[in-house]
């Protein structure tokens, strides 16, 4: 009994602790209040955060119970991945600005007229690292 009491403590501390970090990086990396910027919506703000609690919520779920997902209808599952593409990209992108990692990387090491040439290369390196994961690592 002591034991299923410490392992119930322990986890729900863990989850704490990981969502606080979570909820800290987006609130860091201004991720809502940017997209509701960028799409004009400002005023459906709250849509952006019920989704993304929503969200959590599922995903939260789907892990706990070892939900599995199959999509027979490959349009669908297309559109899926491609909306998780748009969202590691945008994470990505939020925390690349707010590091300013690309200006300081390009002016180390003086290839402030290849900047967007880097950005071609982490963008094909993401890409092919993607494609080596899901088709030669993980079959």
């Amino acid at each position: 009994m002591l034991e299923a009491v410490c392992l119930a403590f322990l986890g729900l501390a863990g989850g704490t602790a990981v969502g606080a970090g979570v909820v800290a990086l987006f609130v860091v990396l201004d991720i809502v209040p940017r997209l509701a910027q960028l799409t004009r919506t400002y005023p459906q703000v709250h849509w952006y955060e019920g989704a993304m609690i929503a969200g959590s919520l599922f995903g939260t779920f789907a892990d706990f119970w070892s939900w599995k997902f199959y999509i027979a209808w490959k349009p669908l599952s297309a559109l899926v991945g491609l909306l998780n593409g748009i969202f590691v990209g945008m994470l990505a992108a939020a925390l690349t600005e707010v590091l300013n990692v690309l200006p300081i990387l390009a002016k180390r090491v003086r290839l402030q007229r290849y900047l967007f040439l880097l950005l071609l290369a982490m963008v094909f390196g993401k890409v092919a690292g993607s494609f080596y994961d899901w088709f030669i690592y993980h079959p």
